[in-house]
């Protein structure tokens, strides 16, 4: 006699069964509109036609250090170069916290208001640790980032010095070539970028604030060497005498500074980001600026030598790339890093090998 199935109560109904929480179609479709090859004909296209989106997209890939981008990138330029050089570039700095990012915002919506078409390069710190950075410029600059004519990229330092990002000066000759003619490089303002962004822009705008009770002290040789303006912020409410005395020692302070290559005497303005005074003066002197290096031809000079410098910068860039993605170099350099760590061989000869023996590979090959 067959024994009987032990029924239980805790038998548990199968159910409805559920949908999968992933939209495979949807994933399959974002696949397959994805192009595995970037053309940068398409790409060039898109930018002449002001697509920001095409910017965008642009942008990125000159900031890529894969190989295979890095080539693509060239060629995306070299495209570019013909439609690039057309725009006014501005280079503003300052101390942290000198309302830097407000600043441009409400510069940026008056030159909008005048029927120009603006890009500003937001150089944002990296993390030494980490790499990543906060990229938080689109959030401080809400209205400027919502204008039609307006485009704004955060991009990270990329821990190079002063937080000057590796692609900047590449950027800008996109931005030309999509039709943008101001340009605004904004740096971190950690007081060490102001060579490497002087060296592309055509105007250098230093921002102070005032009252700070340092402001002669805190001032490098270089950096007043550098501005072609200095512009005292937050001129406003309590601040506006501290303001005016702070001008006075400025333009004191720089009548003993020699007279620049370009002869044009720097100048020291007061504005208010908040209450929008000034911001008209500010750019009244920089066309004055610009009509008079265009004059005494000092414009054009200026660029063709920042053209020279960036090729330097490019072969070096170049060199340390391909030096440190030589596979036979990464593999002794773990080893003699390990022989470092234990005495075992010293920095200097450690250098000198991996550059002996790279060179020596090159020439025999």
């Amino acid at each position: 006699m067959a024994s009987k199935k032990k029924r239980s109560a805790l038998n548990v109904a199968r159910g409805v069964n559920q949908p999968s929480p992933v939209n495979e179609q949807a994933i399959e479709k974002i696949r397959s509109s994805r192009k595995t090859v970037i053309d940068p004909d398409e790409l060039f296209s898109g930018l002449r036609s002001g697509n920001t989106n095409a910017l965008s997209r642009a942008i990125t890939l000159v900031e890529s250090s894969l190989p295979g981008h890095m080539e693509i990138a060239q060629a995306l330029i070299k495209k570019c170069l013909p439609h690039a050089g057309n725009s006014l570039r501005l280079g503003i700095t300052g101390v942290p916290g000198a309302g830097k990012s407000t600043f441009i915002e409400y510069f940026g919506s008056y030159l909008l208001n005048l029927g120009h078409k603006i890009t500003v390069l937001a150089i944002d710190p990296s993390s030494v640790r980490s790499g990543g950075s906060i990229l938080g410029d689109k959030t401080r600059m809400e209205t400027l980032a919502g204008e039609k004519n307006a485009f704004i990229r955060p991009s990270p330092s990329g821990g190079t010095l002063g937080g000057v990002a590796r692609k900047t000066r590449e950027s800008i000759i996109l931005c030309e070539a999509a039709g943008f003619d101001t340009i605004i490089v904004e740096t971190v303002g950690v007081g060490q970028s102001e060579t490497t962004v002087h060296s592309m822009v055509d105007f250098f705008l230093v921002l102070m604030i005032p009252g700070a009770g340092d402001e002669l002290q805190g001032m490098k040789r270089g950096i007043m060497e550098l501005a072609d303006a200095l512009l005292i912020n937050k001129a406003d409410g309590d601040n506006i005498e501290r303001a005016e005395r702070a001008k006075a020692e400025f333009v004191n302070a720089l009548h003993l500074y020699p007279v620049p290559p370009s002869g044009w005497a720097p100048q020291v303005k007061t504005c208010s980001s908040l209450e929008g005074t000034g911001i008209r003066e500010v750019w009244e002197m920089i066309k004055a600026y610009s009509q008079h290096a265009g004059q005494n031809n000092y414009f054009t000079q200026r660029r063709t030598e920042q053209n020279s410098f960036w090729m330097y910068q490019a072969l070096q860039e170049g060199l340390k790339s391909r030096f440190f993605n030589d596979p036979v170099t990464r593999n002794r350099l773990d080893e003699l890093e390990e022989l470092i760590k234990t005495d075992q061989v010293s920095s200097f000869a450690a250098a000198s090998e991996l550059l002996e023996n790279y060179f020596n590979r090159k020439k025999s090959k």
